[in-house]
């Protein structure tokens, strides 16, 4: 079976005899202000009912369509690239990247003569929507990734080169610039009062097709994806293909609310799952970009995990929420403020975590020096702290997400690890696991990995983790080191 993979929604084409990769991208579209559906108020006749429901007709999307469209840009984009049969170390990375996305073999591109590497021309097509009369316009930042000559044209055929201002591809944000004035703009919403089932529309190219207009409902909100941590992606049902990168989502008043960015998908087309930029997110990032040229990323510094049923029994918690704090970097702002490893968020900044994912959303829109005000919970019991942000490396994530595994019963040989030991594990204290069977294989946990650490209490010997493991009815709480990196790692026990 193949396996689940995110796409960015950029439209790839691989052409054999001329080498080229294309593209084709999204439509935006200028809105206005004014409410274009309407709602009326209907009482369910069943005395079990909790309340009348209000039923609320599909907004006008025709509408919004005509009256947005002369804020939609079409944008394209020319370079190239080295690449190679094999699509080996010769490749161009982004251009790899790009293929891997799609699922193109690196076999029908362009072969050098001699079987090698030759530079081809790269082609691509998206789209973006005008945010300011004088020519702001912002798409994602994939789409003009890599590019050498990048040229915009309006819906009145009007062309201008851009300039590309600057890109974050850590949110795959691009503000681009041209030299035009009087442009038509959208009007930017928010997404904060979106709810699931709440009507949304996009316009854009899907595989090239120029002002296709698409409608659905919000599936939910706060979403995070690999290596997109700091993105709380929007997830609808509106159809997003190939074609539809940089253009936006719209609410039933005809606002931006997010842009088209991914689709999940096994074949590389829409499925019924996409996702979009908050709009929120996407101005912050484009502030910065206009006022410095470059963004910068607040960081935490540690790694964390999501909080399941088996964590909460382990850490006593009252239910299932917030985000396991699993590694904490050494000399980060979370290291200075205290945190540890076994703490749980709960709140940051007076927002509850519900979902781990939560955590990197908050921190995205916060800047380097700023105050995080946590409520954590720590053996038992609530705590308050507050870290001040760093700045993020560019090329780093400012909270990484990491992976988790199920159990069923424990089975755990563990000896003391040797001074010379630690010294290589980079470690003090814990525990090597020598055998791991029954629920803490079936948990992940390995042979080689060292114990650092049980339901928050550092393992210091094999009768500390037995006390432990008495003192547990369900489950316990496993802190392993593997690799250099530390995680929790959930085992059930009966």
């Amino acid at each position: 079976m193949n396996s689940l993979k995110f796409k960015s929604s950029r439209l790839a084409l691989a052409v054999l005899a001329a080498g080229v990769v294309g593209g084709a991208g999204v439509t935006a579209v200028r809105g206005f202000s004014t409410p274009v559906f309407a709602q009326q108020p209907a009482v369910v006749a069943t005395a079990a009912a909790p309340g009348p429901i209000g039923v609320v007709t599909a907004p006008d999307f025709a509408t919004i369509a005509a009256r947005e469209g002369p804020a939609v840009v079409n944008i394209s984009v020319s370079g190239t690239e080295k690449v190679s049969d094999s699509g080996g170390a010769a490749m161009d990375p982004g251009l790899r990247d790009f293929m891997r996305r799609f699922g193109i073999p690196p076999g029908m591109l362009q072969q050098g003569p001699n079987g090698g590497t030759e530079t081809v021309p790269v082609r691509g097509l998206g789209s973006g929507f005008i945010i300011s009369a004088d020519g702001l316009i912002m798409t994602n930042a994939h789409v003009v990734k890599g590019a050498k000559t990048v040229t915009v044209k309006l819906t009145d055929r009007r062309e201008f080169k851009a300039k590309v201002l600057g890109m974050d591809p850590k949110t795959d944000i691009a503000v681009l610039k041209i030299d035009a004035h009087n442009l038509p703009t959208v009007p930017i919403g928010s997404s904060q009062a979106l709810r699931a089932g709440d009507w949304v529309l996009a316009i854009g190219s899907p595989f090239g097709f120029e002002n296709t207009v698409t409608a659905g409902v919000v599936s939910a909100k706060g979403r995070s994806l690999p290596d997109d941590s700091s993105v709380p992606f929007i997830q609808s049902d509106v159809a997003v293909n190939p074609g539809n990168s940089g253009g936006p989502l719209f609410n039933a008043q005809g606002q931006v609310v997010g842009i088209n960015s991914q689709i999940y998908s096994r074949s590389g087309g829409f499925m019924g799952v996409s996702f979009s930029i908050p709009i929120e997110l996407a101005m912050h990032i484009e502030q910065q970009i206009v006022a410095h040229g470059k963004v910068e990323h607040a960081q935490l510094g540690v790694t964390i995990q999501q909080v399941n049923q088996d964590f909460a029994d382990s850490f006593k918690l009252p239910k299932p929420e917030g985000a396991l704090v699993a590694q904490v970097t050494k000399g980060s702002a979370a290291d200075k403020a205290g945190l540890k490893p076994g703490d749980v968020i709960l709140s940051a900044n007076g927002q509850t975590i519900v979902d781990s994912g939560d955590l990197p959303a908050s921190i995205a829109l916060a800047k380097p020096g700023e105050k995080l005000h946590m409520s954590i919970w720590r053996d038992g019991h609530n705590d308050d702290i507050t870290a001040t942000l760093q700045g993020a490396k560019s090329s780093g994530d400012e909270v990484a997400q990491s992976g988790q595994a199920d159990g069923g019963k424990l089975g755990l040989a563990l000896r003391p690890l040797q001074p010379q030991e630690q010294r290589e594990a980079h470690v003090k204290g814990g525990l090597l696991i020598e055998q791991a069977a029954g629920a803490a294989a079936a948990a992940g946990v390995q042979p080689g990995d060292v114990l650092m650490a049980i339901n928050g209490q550092p393992a210091t010997s094999v009768d500390q983790v037995r006390n432990v493991l008495k003192k547990s009815d369900k489950s316990v709480a496993l802190l392993i080191q593997r690799d250099g990196q530390q995680l929790f790692v959930p085992v059930p026990l009966g």
